[in-house]
């Protein structure tokens, strides 16, 4: 605060804390002229221009275009997720690997956003916007490069018409006895991966390019709106900007389910069902589409003016208010210094300090259900990967919706207070924490039974060099789903009068019932059926009591971290916050729930390079051990909010209520101000 300021707050503590959030109409002509360019409210660029797209230039246009911006990148983001299993098996990923490459963009905004924040908050903040939707254009297209570059695989083409076979048992009438696929005393050779670390390298890459774009986008769209919209409507249009970017998720697992329907190869037909564990969806297809989306939304965004015209007018009224009261405002000059400074405001602010103390251990444990809730369902219910990453976006759809809706509406009527908002976030993670508690109870005995089998059939196996045999299951008399012919010790292969693939002498199917001899035991090609079903809706339902309970309180935590800092200090406070989260939680969250998913593995598609994919979990450890660990680290997150809801009494969240005594405490300066015109 400059020495200026220090002295009008001396002499009007209340109307210098407040003067800021005042829209007078009491002053109808200004005296103070606009140093400022008139195109800086004027809408559109270059030959775009015009009184049709200057109507456009409103608060209510902004929210709507800004909302669909943030659609299309949540899109995108929801998108990789759905499709994180389809790349692991197509690249032979680890889960690690994988949420190595996810962090990619929380890194790139980590470094970037604390400057891009500071230094960009004062300029064209619309077409910094459109630059940052601009790099999703590239990440977008980058990201589906890898599939130009190495094509659909091997394994893909050839469970392919196209690639000679009729049917998927020719793979195995067509082979030798000696065939890696059935249990034999040759070790066979590792399975080659041509250039299995470009497609990481591309993907991540990929990922530290989008970092920036969204750390432009919303470090300066959210200021964007609060400084150019009136105090009263921001609760409205922040909730109605949320909700429009919460259908994003839904859309964006809806075009990946239906991507995933279709192959890998789409000019290629198929022998296999897409509810194969084996089959490869068309994970590029949306990347091509998403881009196109995301660049119509740099456009639309690009035509904004530096400065809505509406928030210009009240900018200047308050400018003449200060001028008459004595106060005269400086604007901090943009140096790392200055910058230094702002992080000790922040360091203090116990508000923000205790909200971003809650916020960092809440995403750090709910980290894995944004990413890897499609795999979860997958591995823990047996659901084919379009109805994980369906079920995933839509499903909950309605309850988020619901409670993005319903938040505004509460807190446009009733205008709670800043302690009532921090009390919900607080009873909103404890109920967060239920919810998961609930998650390590729901689960599935027929695939917490597959855990059981690769001890066995390892030992029994131990001859056959089954290691780089590639995931083909099969079902046998036991009704226990086997790797391959090769890890259930089978010795033949034939096909019966129902044209299926039959595999005998199978040896460790032998081992799980000794009354019968390994030359009778005999597997069928496929998985055994595994009915989850039930399990499955439970899961879904406390789905969507998670996502009610977390979208009611987005918009009042929004709230509160624009609220509890300066307005010279809230672009960089969100930049800072951002770079904070990501240091702490959105990179190494994803890590760390990555290797925890890998430790859990028991089958490895293992490459002469690495282990690959992984095909098989202990379903049962893995869902206790995540949820668990997920829920403590909530449950210790939610004592933060205590700290909130204690030093957020004074904090004013709408100014409507001081909006009088202002007003008052104006008109007597000026009353003051005319008196000593006329003795003088």
């Amino acid at each position: 605060m400059s020495d200026d300021q220090k002295d009008g707050a001396e002499k009007s503590p209340f109307l210098q804390k407040n003067i800021g959030h005042l829209k007078c109409e009491k002053v109808k002509d200004s005296p103070l002229q606009d140093n400022e360019d008139s195109d800086n409210t004027e809408c559109g660029f270059w030959i775009f221009k015009g009184q049709i797209l200057q109507r456009a230039a409103t608060e209510k246009m902004y929210a709507l275009l800004y909302g669909f911006a943030g659609l299309v990148i949540a899109m995108a983001y929801s998108y990789s997720n759905g499709t994180i299993t389809t790349l692991e098996k197509r690249y032979k990923i680890p889960t690690k690997t994988t949420g190595i490459i996810s962090v990619g963009n929380d890194i790139s905004l980590c470094l970037a956003s604390p400057f891009l924040g500071y230094y960009m908050g004062r300029g064209h903040r619309p077409h910094w916007m459109a630059f940052g939707l601009f790099t999703l254009v590239v990440f977008c297209l980058l990201t589906a490069s890898p599939h130009f570059l190495y094509g659909a695989g091997d394994e893909a083409l050839k469970l392919t018409k196209d690639f000679g076979l009729t049917n998927y048992t020719d793979v195995f009438l067509n082979s030798t006895q000696d065939d890696r696929s059935l249990c034999n005393d040759n070790e066979p050779d590792c399975v080659a991966e041509v250039s299995v670390w470009m497609p990481i390298i591309l993907l991540f890459v990929a990922q530290l390019i989008s970092g920036i774009g969204c750390s432009l986008f919303y470090t300066l769209g959210l200021t964007y709106m609060d400084d150019n919209t009136a105090k009263s409507k921001s609760p409205a249009l922040l909730s109605w900007t949320s909700f429009i970017r919460m259908l994003g998720p839904a859309i964006g697992y809806s075009l990946a389910s239906f991507c995933l329907r279709l192959y890998i190869a789409p000019d290629l037909e198929p022998v296999i069902k897409n509810t194969d564990a084996r089959w490869l969806g068309a994970w590029w297809l949306g990347w091509l589409i998403l881009a196109g989306f995301m660049l119509i939304s740099t456009i639309l965004i690009y035509m904004f003016p530096k400065e809505l015209p509406a928030a210009r007018a009240n900018r200047l009224q308050l400018e003449q208010v200060n001028a008459k009261a004595g106060h005269h405002s400086s604007v901090e000059e943009l140096t790392l210094k200055n910058m230094v400074k702002c992080v000790k405001r922040l360091a203090v602010n116990k508000v923000y300090v205790y909200n971003t103390l809650a916020s960092v251990l809440y995403f750090f444990g709910y980290m894995p259900y944004w990413i890897f809730t499609p795999k979860y369902i997958e591995t823990q219910y047996k659901q084919s990967a379009s109805t994980a990453t369906m079920v995933t976006g839509s499903g909950a759809l309605a309850f988020s919706a619901a409670g993005i809706l319903l938040s505004g509406f509460v807190i446009s009527k009733y205008k709670p207070s800043a302690r009532t908002m921090a009390a919900w976030n607080g009873i909103s993670d404890y109920l967060t924490v239920a919810g998961l508690l609930c998650y390590v109870f729901i689960g599935c005995d027929g695939s917490d039974n597959m855990a059981s089998l690769s001890a066995a059939s390892s030992n029994c196996t131990a001859a056959c060099h089954c290691d780089f045999v590639q995931y083909s299951p099969i079902c046998g008399q036991d009704n226990v789903t086997y790797i391959s012919p090769c890890h259930a010790g089978c010795t033949g292969q034939y096909k019966d009068e129902n044209d299926r693939m039959v595999f005998s002498g199978c040896g460790c199917i032998a081992d799980s019932n000794s009354s019968k001899e390994p030359q009778t035991q005999i597997g069928i090609d496929g998985a055994c059926p595994v009915d989850c079903s039930k399990q499955f809706i439970a899961f879904v339902a406390v789905m969507c009591f998670l996502k009610f309970v977390g979208s009611f309180g987005r918009a009042g935590n929004l709230l509160l971290a624009l609220r509890c800092v300066s307005t010279e200090d809230k672009t960089f406070s969100l930049g800072f916050g951002n770079t904070l989260l990501s240091l702490v939680s959105f990179i190494p969250s994803p890590i760390f729930f990555g290797w925890l998913l890998d430790s859990f593995c028991l089958v490895w598609g293992k490459t002469c390079s690495n282990k690959g994919n992984c095909w098989l979990y202990d379903t049962k450890s893995l869902r206790y051990t995540l949820n668990l660990t997920s829920a403590g680290l909530i449950f210790v997150g939610a004592f933060w909010n205590i700290g909130v809801w204690y030093y957020a009494k004074d904090l004013q969240i709408f100014d409507e209520e001081s909006r009088k005594e202002i007003q008052e405490e104006i008109d007597e300066f000026e009353l003051k101000e005319t008196k000593n015109d006329m003795n003088t």
